[in-house]
């Protein structure tokens, strides 16, 4: 077993799984997706409370919504005018499709992809996000929590988003479960014990860790 494999054997037997992305279908994803940018998951929920409580969180109706009236629902999420244009924005992408699931999914993945990043205001994680929660596509999302974390470890040496992600699609099968789990638990890991400043002395995965090993050595 590869070390990648094996960390992710070792999270998910510390903190099992993580039912990953809340949503309740996959139109709701795309918009946590969007909304969860530079802001807590909390502050996204409120925001996506305010959209059903509105009545307002479908395709045509949010299409319809007159854009000030998102910002204002969507202000738990903060940078509300920027995010309202961004959903605007990909709204009128997903409009060619008549905003059914079924028909992008025709659509070969690689193209499907390039015409996200397309979109104003989305960008490769929140691109990601969308093709592999909403869509269901088996492609690895990568975030600021894998790159710490992975540096961490002494497996990725690099910033580039593109290098993180062949790393971990290079290193593990290309199964849809697996990647959803994967991001997830890394989420959780980095929220819990490998934060900004590390809890290494907690941490389970320790002797696997190269900062902690560098660290040991140092006292």
């Amino acid at each position: 077993m590869n070390r990648v494999l094996k960390i992710y054997d070792a999270l998910y037997k510390y903190y099992g799984p993580q039912s990953w992305w809340p949503g309740d279908d996959w139109f709701e994803v795309t918009i946590g997706a969007i909304l969860t940018q530079n802001t807590s998951w909390k502050n996204v929920e409120k925001a996506i409370e305010n959209l059903k409580v509105e009545g307002v969180l479908s395709p045509q109706k949010l299409c319809d919504l007159e854009e000030n009236r998102l910002s204002n629902l969507i202000k738990p999420a903060g940078f509300y005018n920027v995010k309202s244009k961004r959903i605007k924005n990909f709204l009128n992408w997903l409009k060619q499709y008549d905003f059914d699931l079924e028909k992008i999914k025709e659509k070969d993945f690689l193209r499907l992809r390039d015409e996200l990043l397309s979109i104003k205001g989305i960008g490769n994680e929140t691109a990601d996000s969308i093709l592999l929660y909403a869509f269901e596509y088996p492609i690895f999302v990568v975030d600021a929590y894998t790159k710490r974390m992975f540096k961490r470890l002494g497996l990725v040496d690099s910033d580039t988003y593109e290098k993180v992600q062949t790393f971990f699609e290079d290193n593990l099968k290309r199964d849809l479960k697996l990647y959803n789990e994967y991001h997830a638990l890394i989420v959780k890991h980095s929220k819990d014990i490998c934060k900004k400043t590390p809890k290494c002395d907690d941490c389970f995965l320790k002797e696997e860790c190269s900062y902690y090993l560098e660290q040991k050595n140092k006292r």
